[in-house]
């Protein structure tokens, strides 16, 4: 009711708004979570899974709560511009969030080489310091974390 109220209120387009759930959030009830999720869905708001991969029970909330976006831990993406294991598993997280129908955001994305290397894999979104720092609402002014945009990379320096 409280998120209903504030759409309400502020007049913010739902698909603007991401509610991301944390493994603590999914453990203190999966049933109630769904219920929850479900309401929160039917509002039009953007469902994430935080920290993705570093959970015990990460895949069973892929499989039983109602998810748009999928976030990369940024344990994995420190070091996916090295090759090695981390890359074979955000590429892993990506083929998986993409063959569930969801879009996949990187978190802590901090140079120029995982910029690229995120790309390559496909993620689309992304988020961290080499975007900007965070950020008051009053301070963000629209700037989506967007990877995929052309401009966005172009921006940035990427071609």
């Amino acid at each position: 009711d409280e998120v209903r109220d504030v759409l309400k209120t502020t007049g913010i387009d739902p698909s603007h708004v991401v509610i991301e759930i944390t493994e603590t959030v999914a453990m203190a009830g999966a049933e109630t979570t769904i219920e929850i999720l479900t309401k929160l869905k039917s509002l039009g708001v953007l469902l994430a899974i935080d920290d993705f991969g570093t959970g015990f029970s990460s895949l069973s909330y892929l499989k039983r709560f109602p998810l748009d976006l999928l976030k990369i831990d940024k344990s994995f993406v420190d070091g996916v511009a090295l090759g090695g294991h981390d890359t074979k598993i955000v590429e892993a997280i990506i083929a998986l969030g993409h063959a569930l129908g969801l879009r996949v955001i990187a978190e802590g994305v901090e140079t120029p080489d995982q910029l690229l290397e995120l790309r390559a894999l496909g993620s689309e979104l992304g988020q961290g310091f080499y975007f900007g720092r965070p950020m008051s609402g009053d301070e963000e002014h629209g700037m989506p974390p967007l990877l995929g945009e052309h401009r966005r990379w172009k921006a940035h320096g990427v071609d």
